[in-house]
């Protein structure tokens, strides 16, 4: 009985998050793009907690849904009024939007199937072979050798430094 209520969270937590994602990038009001997001974000916390990684949910809603959404509230209170729509995209935007969106979508299926893995497998060799484990996932995620991954994770938190130092900076101005 545990497994029919599991299958049937995992699909109303999966209807939540594509509803509010799609809201979140059509709507024309940005604060309440930032709410939609919050949305999907705890959602996405939901399914750690179902798969019995805790740690990873009580991370996912401390550090995504509490410190970055609010840094993404705090620049568009700094950058522009929250009551303010956005303009109505031309037909031509929506053509170069939706062509780049799939261009990037071809580009990271063919990265992620070619891209070595763990210990020269590829992700789908990973994936077929049933050898990777929560441990090699996380050793190859903060390693530093060659597809290691804590490089970009450090540019990342160095891109959120310069985006808190420059909000600063625009709020000083002002």
């Amino acid at each position: 009985m545990e497994s029919i209520g599991n299958i049937v969270l995992y699909f109303v937590v999966s209807l939540v998050i594509i509803i509010f994602s799609v809201m979140a990038v059509t709507t024309r009001k940005i604060l309440r793009a930032a709410t939609y997001l919050l949305f999907v974000l705890l959602g996405t916390a939901v399914f750690y907690f179902q798969l019995g990684y805790e740690f990873l949910g009580a991370v996912q809603i401390a550090v995504y849904a509490g410190g970055i959404l609010v840094l993404f509230v705090f620049s568009i209170l700094l950058t522009q009024h929250p009551a303010d729509d956005s303009k109505v995209l031309t037909m031509h935007r929506r053509f170069v939007g939706i062509l780049a969106s799939l261009l990037g979508v071809a580009l990271l299926g063919y990265a992620l199937y070619t891209m070595p893995f763990a210990e020269g497998m590829s992700l789908q060799t990973a994936l077929t072979a049933n050898d990777v484990d929560m441990q090699m996932i996380g050793s190859k995620l903060l390693s530093t050798d060659k597809f290691g991954y804590m490089l970009p994770f450090e540019a990342v938190s160095v891109l959120l430094l310069a985006c808190i130092i420059g909000g600063i900076a625009i709020a000083r101005k002002r």
